[in-house]
């Protein structure tokens, strides 16, 4: 790792209380009426997915910090920047479920979308519930009465459970005055009732309202003096010991069984829990008074996330859209005849990620395809990119997979299709242990007549900002490259020659790698716009990106604004640089974007004396990607796909006044909005307006 100074501690925003701003701007969506009603309900449920994972690894780390007694950071003790957190995160909550309950389900109800309340059930509803309840859940779900037989259960990491406070003796004379009921995972956790029973096009009630209205059922001739829902969250991070590793598959098999049961890190509550029960609670999950959250409504509001599916009102959620082809290609286009006549660009979601499928697709089943190489990071359980390549390796051809088996939360997926495409015949490696494999390329060996009567084989490669997972390239911004430059797809070789075999890594000609080169070409880049500035030429940088955390590359980026470089950073999450500061960074202007589409690409441009050097990259500037992860850092060296870039990828988002959020020096954001009579300007909307097939091509949308 190069030398580089590095950033004061004090010159830096704390990373876990940026996340947590990234959340109030997430929330701030579910809050903005411009929105479609139930797509504010997503918000709100992304917020609660995103805090969980905030728990099981963010604060799961800074409990082990305290556990350890770690050294402080900036000045400030771990257990003065636990309870920092804390305190945001208690208050993220509180506005949470204020803005559920005092804005968002009230405004479903006038919609005909209601959430029945136990305690105004009709005769007709609750004879319907009890219905469901007897066939439905009684059959399946197992009440544990807590006695010296039976101790309190062990509880899955994330799981709904019901505390029950009982009175009275059952069939064998036990008086215990608790028991333990968990919600199966196998019941819908939102059940849609007939129309005709709720009087509303749509309505629904909770399991958590079922079990409650009948749980003295599963507990015969005994009083139910309370029941209380709840919810543990745990430390899920998984930790593989290097030396002691054999098998890194079947180890992290053995780790993802226990990953469910890993210390607790938080207790949700319903705020109707009595106080002994509560206590009770809190004393079996050994947490303190601050790491329980009482909230005024269901538990998990991740449960909510299902019901737009559920509801037919496209007036209520955003337009559909038909991600369209670039204008270089034809829809019956030859693509390796496209690829070899030039570049072709794909921006995500506005055109489509179909042509990578097509070019795999016709890469299966071309025979003078003689090989397939790819990585994994993300790709889902269900993919078609990954039945491709088990078609391509069951007919005979080379194929080598990279499975990147740490992806967090995707490792059980990655492990199947791990084994699947073993069993086909594909070679799958699992990169560099202690290496995630984050770079997310493709290659395709072809021969091909060369002229002469000759043959000789020709490489087509596809390199991305984002996952080979079809599903969120509807939902997540991204670019795609294809190319046959064959001074590009030589570097692409030799990173899979560094993944699959052994070897000292070589300097490649384009490609700027993790964890090599990346790091020292990023700030030799910025320093390159530093020495023009101080010699009186134009220094000039933009760049966008998920998160902004590595120390030396801030300060690198410090001493360019000092020596008067502009510097336009669009960072979407997490960002410790301040912004602002007078004699610091005064010339570095940081804003973020959360709109309908999650912003995940990564473009970095440099001036260059006017000759502007564009990278697209799969890694942010974090420390994890620069020296703890493989990622590439690619050019876009076609003048015409340059402009595109910059075009689509970066001048949108600097115009943006409605989706836009401005950084402060102190690390709160701003949201911008339009000056007095000045037009509107949303990135996201730009670009579905610019980039998408006209909205008559959307099966079922009006013309």
């Amino acid at each position: 790792m190069a030398s580089y100074p590095l950033a004061s501690p004090d010159q830096l925003i704390n990373r876990e209380l940026s996340i947590l701003a990234f959340q109030r701007r997430v929330l701030a969506q579910a809050a903005d009426e411009s929105v479609p009603l139930l797509e504010r309900l997503k918000y709100l449920c992304i917020v609660s997915s995103n805090l969980d994972e905030f728990f099981e690894i963010r604060v799961a780390g800074l409990k082990e910090q305290i556990r350890q007694d770690a050294a402080l950071d900036a000045g400030i003790s771990p257990r003065a920047h636990y309870e920092a957190v804390s305190n945001e995160v208690h208050d993220i909550i509180a506005e949470q479920y204020r803005l559920l309950n005092a804005e968002i389900l009230p405004s479903l109800a006038q919609e005909g979308i209601g959430f029945l309340r136990r305690s105004l059930w009709t005769e007709a509803q609750r004879a319907w519930i009890h219905d469901f309840f007897v066939k439905e859940v009684m059959p399946i779900v197992t009440p544990v009465g807590l006695d010296p037989a039976h101790p309190f259960p062990r509880l899955l990491n994330k799981s709904l459970n019901f505390a029950v406070e009982l009175d009275g003796k059952d069939a064998f004379g036990r008086s215990s005055n608790a028991a333990i009921v968990q919600a199966p995972r196998a019941l819908p956790r939102v059940i849609k009732l007939p129309a005709e029973l709720t009087g509303m096009p749509n309505g629904f009630v909770f399991l958590s309202s079922v079990l409650h209205a009948f749980v003295g059922e599963l507990f015969t001739g005994m009083n139910v003096l309370g029941c209380y829902q709840f919810r543990v969250t745990r430390n899920s991070d998984l930790f593989v010991d290097e030396e002691e590793v054999k098998d890194l598959r079947k180890t992290l098999q053995g780790e993802l069984l226990q990953r469910n049961y890993g210390n607790a890190v938080r207790l949700e509550v319903a705020d109707n829990c009595s106080r002994p029960m509560c206590e009770f609670l809190q004393q079996q999950f050994g947490l303190e008074d601050n790491e329980v959250y009482h909230v005024p409504g269901i538990v998990n509001l991740v449960r909510l996330m299902f019901v737009p599916d559920k509801v037919d009102r496209p007036d209520l959620k955003f337009p559909p859209f038909q991600p369209a082809l670039p204008r270089s290609l034809n829809k019956h286009a030859d693509l390796f005849a496209e690829i070899r006549a030039h570049d072709v660009l794909l921006h995500h979601p506005f055109q489509s990620f179909e042509p990578v499928i097509e070019l795999l697709r016709d890469a299966a089943d071309d025979p003078q395809v003689v090989a397939i190489r790819m990585t994994v990071y993300r790709t889902g359980t269900d993919s078609v990119l990954m039945e491709q390549l088990l078609r391509a390796a069951r007919k005979g051809k080379e194929v080598n997979v990279v499975v990147e088996l740490m992806a967090r939360f995707d490792e059980e997926a990655n492990i199947n299709w791990a084994a699947k495409l073993e069993d086909a015949g594909a070679h799958v490696v699992y990169g560099v242990f202690g290496y995630k494999t984050h770079a997310k390329m493709m290659l395709i060996v072809r021969r091909e007549d060369t002229g002469a009567g000759t043959t000789g084989l020709r490489r087509y490669a596809h390199l991305g900002t984002g996952n080979y997972h079809p599903r969120t390239t509807r939902f997540y911004t991204d670019f795609g490259l294809l190319t046959a430059n064959e001074a590009l797809c030589e570097d692409v070789h030799q990173i899979f020659k560094q993944l699959t075999g052994l070897g000292r890594a070589e300097e490649l000609r384009h490609i700027w790698q993790s964890p090599f080169t990346m790091q020292r070409k990023v700030i030799d880049a910025i320093r390159a716009e530093t020495r023009a500035a101080a010699e009186g030429r134009k220094g000039r940088i933009v760049a966008k990106m998920n998160a902004l955390m590595e120390p030396q590359t801030i300060q690198a980026l410090y001493e360019a604004s000092q020596a008067g470089v502009e510097i336009d950073l669009i960072v979407r999450g997490a960002c410790a640089l301040r912004p602002g500061v007078a004699g610091l960074s005064e010339n570095i202007r940081v804003r973020s974007i959360v709109g309908r589409f999650l912003e995940h690409t990564r473009i970095f441009l440099f001036h260059a004396d006017g000759e502007e050097k564009i990278y697209l990259s799969s890694a942010d500037w974090m420390d994890r990607n620069f020296f703890r992860r493989i990622e590439s850092c690619f050019p876009i060296l076609d003048p015409r796909l340059k402009r595109r870039v910059v075009r689509e990828g970066l001048k949108p988002y600097l115009a943006d006044n409605t989706q836009a959020w401005d950084m402060d020096s102190d690390g709160s954001y701003r949201r911008r909005s339009p000056r007095a009579n000045a037009a509107r300007h949303g990135a996201q909307d730009t670009l579905l307006a610019e980039l998408c097939a006209p909205a008559a091509e959307v099966p079922g949308t009006p013309a």
